[in-house]
């Protein structure tokens, strides 16, 4: 397993607007879904499909969170089903806090991000290291969901996945696993008193030196397809003597084709202190389909301006959903967790979820 332990400064950079646009066109876009109705309108956090808010209990550094798990659109795909999955919850023995996000792709993405979101949180805070030994944990409940996945002859999982990106809060501190191209990122007060953006998380992409190398090891290759308008596509991972299954990133769960040309489903993990010497505002966790066309710094930007995480959830995805439709005239399912940390706009949230107003 990877481990990086500190500051995550030294993460990879944002990726600049330029970038955004050249890194498109995302596998989970293709995969049979449902049509959203009303994609244009505002996403209300009293609808039924995937949807938290909450004011955490004492002791955390969270002084509150919510989540949201909005299904894309895809005008040629009227099967369209969300693939992503949200899980949100607290572990009152070891006064732990666990949020997690998984993107599915592929024909069955859908019934593998859902099966490990059905057990992974009640996997992990019965067992027996969780209250000790974080990472061990995590590595073993992971393997567990996985190994259950593919046992299970309902889901297909040659060429269908998930990406899974977690993050476990207790205390001051954070423990971070990530699987694929999912990601969190934190924000700081600046000395203008505004917030600073940098990522927790690494995206596993296949053209990183490291993870390139194990898949050309393996027997996989990697290269981007180049599209009709001239712009090449993400890079992509191919099995060496046949061009598929062509998955945009380099580690996920499931993909049993994929990882026989090299894609793992080992968990990188980072550990990061919440800085006692600068303020931590804002941490969010999202599926690329926030992440694609918004740098880190932008999420970070509208989150700050909005007075509870439920808010900063309806906008971020509200903006990424409008940026979705001008650059590809179709919208990736996208899942979006924020929590508020310290204080940050604890009075507003305070007064919004008292009982008397």
């Amino acid at each position: 397993m990877s481990s990086a332990k500190g500051s995550p400064s030294s993460t990879a950079s944002p990726k600049t607007s330029e970038e955004i646009k050249q890194a498109r066109r995302r596998l989970s876009v293709m995969s049979d879904n449902k049509l959203v109705e009303g994609f244009e309108t505002a996403v209300t956090l009293d609808e039924p499909e995937e949807v938290a808010a909450s004011a955490s209990d004492g002791g955390f550094i969270v002084n509150s969170y919510g989540g949201y798990s909005k299904k894309g659109y895809a005008p040629y795909n009227p099967k369209k089903k969300n693939q992503d999955a949200l899980i949100m919850a607290e572990d009152p023995k070891t006064r732990s806090l666990l949020f997690c996000v998984m993107d599915g792709h592929g024909e069955d993405g859908d019934k593998v991000s859902q099966s490990i979101k059905s057990k992974f949180a009640n996997y992990l805070f019965k067992h027996k290291d969780f209250g000790t030994d974080i990472q061990a944990a995590l590595t073993e409940v992971v393997a567990r969901c996985e190994t259950e996945v593919l046992r299970d002859t309902t889901i297909e999982t040659d060429f269908s996945g998930t990406t899974f990106t977690c993050a476990v809060i207790r205390n001051n501190h954070c423990t971070l696993c990530n699987i694929g191209d999912s990601r969190t990122s934190i924000g700081y007060r600046n000395k203008t008193g505004g917030v600073t953006a940098i990522n927790l998380t690494i995206d596993h992409k296949p053209d990183m030196p490291a993870e390139k190398a194990r898949i050309e090891a393996k027997g996989g290759r990697v290269f981007a397809v180049e599209y009709d308008d001239g712009v090449d596509g993400p890079a992509r991972v191919w099995l060496g003597h046949m061009d598929v299954p062509g998955l945009a990133m380099s580690r996920s769960l499931g993909d049993a084709v994929a990882h026989s040309a090299g894609v793992s489903s080992e968990p990188e993990f980072f550990e990061y202190e919440f800085n006692p010497s600068r303020e931590d505002l804002i941490l969010v966790m999202a599926s690329d389909g926030l992440w694609e066309f918004m740098t880190d710094q932008e999420v970070m930007d509208l989150a700050h301006s909005t007075t509870e995480p439920r808010f900063a959830v309806d906008r971020l995805i509200s903006e990424s959903n409008e940026r979705w439709m001008r650059e590809e005239q179709v919208i990736d399912d996208t899942t979006v967790c924020v929590a508020f940390l310290g204080t940050f706009q604890s009075n507003a949230v305070a007064a919004a979820t008292s009982p008397t107003k």
